[in-house]
C-alpha cells in the first residue's frame, strides 16, 4: 500500500534533492543574481537593476500583451513554472508574487531569499513599491527617480482631467467589469472618470464586488455610463466573449467620442507599465474631449 506524503515531507524531499544546487547567499552588499518569478517584478527589475544582476525572468516577460518591456526582457533567460528552473540559475534573491506560495515555500526551505512583489491597487502604493524595490536591488536612487516619474505622469493626467467628471466603466470580454478598487479605476478617477453611482435608479447592473463583477449588455445599452473603457477589445466576434464587446448596438451607443481603448498591460502592474499607462490615458482623454 502506497504511503501518503505530507506537503511538509514533499518540501523536505525537494530540498534534499536540490539542496546541492542551492547557492551560498551573502548578506553583504546588493544581490548579485536576481530571479523574477512575477510579471510585475520582471518590469521593475528591468527598470531598476543592473543587467548583470538579472539572472532570469518569468515566462510572461516577453509577452507584448502583458508587458511593456519585452524588447529589453528578450536578452535574459526565462523560467519554467517550477522551483527547479529557479534553483538552476543559482539566485541570491527571488522576486515572486502571492500566487506562487508552494514554490516560494520550496525555495525558502533551501535557504533562498524570496520576496513578494505585491499587486498594486493605487498609484500611491506604486510609488512606494518603486522606492522599496529600488532599495532591495541596491539602487535606491533609481527607485526614487521612478517614483518621481510616476508622480509627474499622474500630475500630467490630472491636468487633462474631464471637469465636471463623467461616469465610466472598464469592461473586458464577456462583460466583466473592473471594480473601483482596481488600478485601472484609480487611473480613470484621476482623469475625471468615475464609476456610476451604485445607489442611483437603474444601477443594479453595476452592483458588484469592489474587485469587479459582470454587467449585462442590456444594462450598458439602457443605463450605461457616459464613457466605456475597453481593455484589449477584440475586433471580430470569434467567440461569445468577443461577441459582447463587438456587438453592433454597443459600438453604436459608444462611438469613438464615448469610448477609450486601454491596453490591459498598462493596468496590471505599477512601475514602468503604470508610467506609460498614465501618459497613454492622458492622450486618450485629450482625444475624447
Amino acid at each position: 500500500m502506497m504511503k501518503k506524503t505530507s506537503f511538509a515531507g514533499m518540501l523536505a524531499a525537494i530540498a534534499v534533492a536540490l539542496g546541492s544546487m542551492a547557492p551560498a547567499v551573502s548578506a553583504d552588499g546588493p544581490p548579485k543574481r536576481i530571479v523574477s518569478f512575477n510579471l510585475c517584478a520582471d518590469q521593475l527589475l528591468l527598470a531598476l537593476a543592473d543587467p548583470a544582476q538579472i539572472a532570469g525572468l518569468s515566462p510572461y516577460a516577453v509577452n507584448p500583451l502583458l508587458s511593456v518591456m519585452t524588447e529589453r526582457a528578450a536578452a535574459f533567460p526565462r523560467l519554467d513554472w517550477d522551483a527547479e528552473s529557479v534553483v538552476n540559475l543559482a539566485p541570491d534573491l527571488v522576486l515572486g508574487g502571492p500566487s506562487h506560495r508552494p514554490i516560494h515555500a520550496m525555495l525558502s526551505a533551501m535557504g533562498i531569499r524570496v520576496v513578494d512583489v505585491a499587486l498594486i491597487r493605487n498609484i500611491a502604493d506604486a510609488r512606494r513599491q518603486a522606492i522599496e524595490v529600488g532599495k532591495l536591488v541596491g539602487h535606491p536612487e533609481r527607485g526614487e527617480a521612478l517614483a518621481r516619474q510616476i508622480e509627474q505622469a499622474e500630475m500630467r493626467l490630472a491636468a487633462m482631467a474631464i471637469n465636471p467628471p463623467l461616469t465610466a466603466l472598464v469592461i473586458q470580454r464577456e462583460g466583466y467589469r473592473e471594480g473601483p478598487a482596481s488600478l485601472a479605476s484609480g487611473m480613470l478617477s484621476i482623469a475625471g472618470l468615475r464609476p456610476p453611482d451604485r445607489t442611483a435608479p437603474g444601477a443594479g447592473g453595476f452592483m458588484a464586488a469592489e474587485q469587479g463583477g459582470f454587467v449585462s449588455l442590456e444594462h450598458l445599452l439602457t443605463n450605461g455610463p457616459d464613457v466605456l473603457v475597453l481593455q484589449d477589445p477584440p475586433r471580430e466576434a470569434r467567440d461569445q466573449g468577443a461577441l459582447f464587446i463587438t456587438h453592433p448596438a454597443l459600438l453604436t451607443r459608444y462611438g469613438p467620442n464615448r469610448r477609450i481603448d486601454l491596453p490591459e498591460r498598462y493596468t496590471l502592474c505599477g512601475g514602468p507599465p503604470l508610467l506609460q499607462g498614465l501618459d497613454y490615458l492622458a492622450r486618450a482623454i485629450k482625444a475624447l474631449k
